[in-house]
């Protein structure tokens, strides 16, 4: 019972551990995008002596 009592009262702080996480992955995300989209541009558009 005593539990139950003080973890109701307590803040709430796990919540924001939630935005570096999702900002993170967004990152990720992109970086996958951006770093697919350069490797298959550079092979499609090779850079030589034309």
């Amino acid at each position: 019972m005593l539990l139950a009592a003080t973890t109701s009262t307590s803040p709430v702080w796990h919540f924001w551990l939630a935005v570096p996480l999702a900002l993170g992955a967004i990152a990720v995300v992109i970086g996958v995008v951006a770093a697919y989209v350069g490797r298959v541009s550079r092979t499609r558009y090779p850079k030589g002596d034309a």
